[in-house]
Parts: C-alpha cells; sequence; structure tokens
C-alpha cells in the first residue's frame, strides 16, 4: 500500500485530506510540524510527502529545503502561496511538484500518482549504462538507490536533478529543450517553467562538474536547451 505524509498544521484541512487518502486506498500519516514530520520520515517511511510550507516551527527557514536534506521521497507542496516566486523557490530547493490551495482532490491524487509512477519505472524502462573506461568520465547512475556516482563519490540529488540527468545521461550528445525537460519530470498538467530547469541545471553542474562556470558534461545549446557530452 503506498504510504503517504502530511504534513499540515491546519487540523480541518489536514483531516480532510488524510480521510479522502484514507478511502483511496492509501496509507496515511498526518502530522503538524516540520521536527515531527522528519521523525516520521524515519518511523513511517512514506513513498511521498505532502507539505504545507507555513508551518509553525519553520518560521524564516524553507521547510522543504530542509526535509529534502534528510530524505529523496518525492515532495508535493500544497500551499495558499500563490505567488509565482513561491513556487520557483520551492522547486528550486527540491520540491518534486506543487499545489495551489484550493485544489481537486482528484488533481491531488493525479499529482501523486504521477510522480510515484516516475519513480517506479525508472529501473524498469531504462538499461543501466556500461561501466565507463579508464579513459572515460566516471560519472555512473545507480538506478536502485537514486544515486550518481561520480569519480567514486556519492552524490545525492533532489528528485527532479536525477531524472534530468538520467535522461541526458542515457542520451548523450541529444540535444533536450527546456520543454522536453519539464515533461521529463513534471508532466504536462504539472506546475514548473524554464527558469526553475535552468536552476536544477546550474545546481547539477556543482556536483559534477571540475569547473561549473566551464561545464564540459552538461553543455548549453543556446537558444535550444541542453546535451550531455560523454567523456
Amino acid at each position: 500500500m503506498t504510504k503517504v505524509l502530511i504534513i499540515e498544521d491546519d487540523n480541518i484541512f489536514g483531516d480532510m485530506l488524510s480521510l479522502y487518502l484514507t478511502e483511496e486506498q492509501y496509507e496515511v500519516t498526518r502530522v503538524p510540524s516540520a521536527g515531527e514530520g522528519l521523525r516520521a520520515l524515519q518511523e513511517f517511511a512514506p513513498n511521498v510527502v505532502l507539505l504545507d510550507l507555513m508551518l509553525p516551527d519553520t518560521e524564516g527557514i524553507n521547510a522543504c529545503a530542509m526535509l529534502r536534506g534528510f530524505t529523496m521521497v518525492p515532495i508535493i507542496v500544497i500551499s495558499a502561496e500563490t505567488k509565482v516566486s513561491e513556487r520557483i523557490l520551492s522547486l528550486s530547493e527540491g520540491a518534486d511538484d506543487y499545489l495551489c490551495k484550493p485544489f481537486s482532490m482528484q488533481e491531488l491524487k493525479a499529482r501523486i500518482e504521477a510522480v510515484l509512477r516516475r519513480t517506479n519505472m525508472q529501473s524498469a524502462n531504462i538499461a543501466p549504462p556500461a561501466a565507463p573506461s579508464a579513459d572515460e568520465w566516471t560519472l555512473v547512475l545507480d538506478m536502485a538507490r537514486r544515486l550518481l556516482i561520480c569519480n567514486g563519490n556519492e552524490i545525492e540529488t533532489t528528485f527532479s536533478e536525477f531524472e534530468i540527468i538520467k535522461l541526458l545521461y542515457h542520451n548523450p550528445g541529444k540535444v533536450f529543450s527546456r520543454e522536453e525537460l519539464i515533461n521529463a519530470i513534471r508532466g504536462i498538467d504539472s506546475y514548473i517553467n524554464e527558469r526553475a530547469i535552468d536552476v536544477h541545471i546550474t545546481n547539477l553542474r556543482k556536483k559534477i562538474e571540475q569547473n561549473p562556470k566551464e561545464p564540459q558534461y552538461i553543455k548549453t545549446v543556446w537558444g535550444v536547451g541542453y546535451k550531455y557530452i560523454k567523456k
């Protein structure tokens, strides 16, 4: 059974979410604060997290970034904040989707299933790459653990960063537009924009490039998008 962790301090709204998802055959746990959410990540081990950003113990702190530091589980932000800047910030800090309150419960379920589908299908649909030779760039994707291994070092990524590098890595030399990358990691019905893609690319370069300002592996194709160069 799919396990959903709801981090929401509004009891009425939180109980409504819990009731709906339970009736839809999800196993649900709800907590009212980010601190309790961190404990539930270990004890409950959810498959997906629904996160309200306005929590009593995270004033002045980006709750999404804090949770992302402890887990690679997909995070869907559920917030009354409708500013585009807040959406971009949450996506840049590790959120995998963003829903503005109020929203349809059916849409919430569709978003959860879309995130889980991308997570569960990645191993079955893409064959692991061949091990690089000694003179190649030693960048390897561990699909089972969703890790980048760069020169023997394990590099943690957000869900979206991993989906981007996975697509680029398995298609060396192919140019992907920002729109194609958006569709690959979000689905055409989810919110994200081209600026968020650029932020994810910048973060990936910081993690794998020897000199992120002069990237050798994730190349920008001006006016089009990005491509991966296999060394």
